[in-house]
């Protein structure tokens, strides 16, 4: 019966043969996104090959990786949290350098998986579970239980930014626009916006980050007036001499003037968490944002120890900046492209009202 088919219906049923029948392999694959959101899925991706490749430094293959890294991470933190680091540092303990070759080779196999798009979706989703399970059992969510936590020296942690940027890289689903259909906000123009939590969702978790950084950076223990001084001072210790210089010289400048500068920090925080909500403010906020997470990382998290032979990540600065990217207005066509080919209507990809890609005259075919 198949070859009575007209060829338009005969290319009908291959596609739909091939769309039911692709199955896990069909759903690691993201084929849809294109232009920034694609471009975003690379970043992450080249994020994750760095941290493999931090990961595979001699010093993470030795006790001290568990001594020196992992167990300090649960240090003041409640007990759930506090013990379920040390214990999972007594685990690796056991075998400390066959793990930490299986740790660096999912980092680097979430890496290349996003870089190639039959395995981006899936690498997408082992992003969001292996970054949340590194937060919680590598980093102690970040110290942000702790009561001393501080954005300056990377809290809430680098992992839990990593699953925040493959949410908002997550495809969007096809023909889905964004919840308010991308009128209300410039926000909703951008990636984040046009992700499948939606504007809203983007900016509550813009708004968390910020906020909580906010409020971690004058807690008791960090506001006081020396508290600033000595946490920059103390990054000075094994760093190359010109990022110690650069720690020494941000101390001598905030010397004892640490409450105030933490306070300007928090207010600084505040204008970023808040500018996401006024468009006009928009891009000023985003900016703002880039250059506090390009400080950050310059002074108070020492470009994330890379340097130093003993970093895990690149902390949270480039982390930060990614974020504000997602975030940032689009035009019409970027807009358009960053959603992908599946997400456009029937017109859009047939060239006339109401025509189906299927209906279309095929060379050849006799007219009906």
């Amino acid at each position: 019966m198949s070859n009575l088919l007209s060829p338009a219906a005969a290319e009908l049923r291959r596609r739909a043969s091939r769309a039911g029948s692709g199955g896990l392999l069909a759903w690691a694959a993201d084929r849809g996104s294109a232009g920034p959101r694609r471009w975003l899925q690379i970043a992450l991706g080249v994020a994750w090959l760095l941290d493999a490749a931090l990961q595979y430094q001699p010093f993470m293959f030795t006790r001290g990786f568990v001594t020196q890294i992992l167990d300090p991470a649960g240090v003041g933190s409640p007990a759930v949290i506090s013990h379920s680091v040390t214990g999972a540092g007594q685990i690796l303990l056991s075998h400390v350098a066959v793990f930490n070759a299986l740790f660096a080779t999912v980092q680097l196999a979430l890496g290349a998986g996003l870089l190639w798009r039959r395995t981006s979706r899936a690498a997408l989703a082992g992003t969001i579970g292996w970054a949340l399970a590194v937060w919680w059992l590598g980093e102690g969510l970040g110290g942000i239980l702790t009561g001393s936590a501080t954005p300056v020296t990377g809290a809430p942690g680098a992992a839990v930014l990593y699953a925040i940027i493959a949410v908002l890289a997550w495809p969007p689903r096809p023909g889905r626009q964004p919840p308010d259909g991308g009128h209300r906000s410039g926000a909703a123009s951008s990636i984040a916006g046009g992700s499948r939590i939606g504007l809203r969702g983007a900016q509550l978790g813009w708004a968390a980050v910020w906020v909580s950084s906010a409020y971690f950076v004058v807690q008791a223990p960090d506001r006081t007036a020396g508290a600033l001084h000595d946490t920059v001072a103390a990054l000075a210790g094994g760093e190359p001499g010109w990022i110690a210089a650069l720690d020494r010289a941000a101390a001598g400048a905030i010397g004892s003037g640490g409450t105030a500068v933490s306070v300007a920090l928090a207010v600084v925080f505040l204008i970023i968490a808040a500018g996401v909500l006024v468009p006009a403010l928009l891009r000023p906020a985003l900016i703002l944002a880039a250059l506090a997470a390009l400080l950050i990382w310059a002074v108070g998290e020492d470009f994330g120890e890379m340097l130093t032979g003993q970093g895990t990540d690149p902390s949270t600065g480039p982390l930060l900046i990614l974020l504000a990217a997602a975030s940032w207005p689009l035009s019409r066509s970027r807009r358009v492209a960053s959603q992908g080919r599946a997400t456009l209507p029937p017109t859009a990809r047939t060239g006339g009202p109401g025509q189906a890609p299927a209906d279309r005259p095929q060379p050849g075919a006799r007219p009906r």
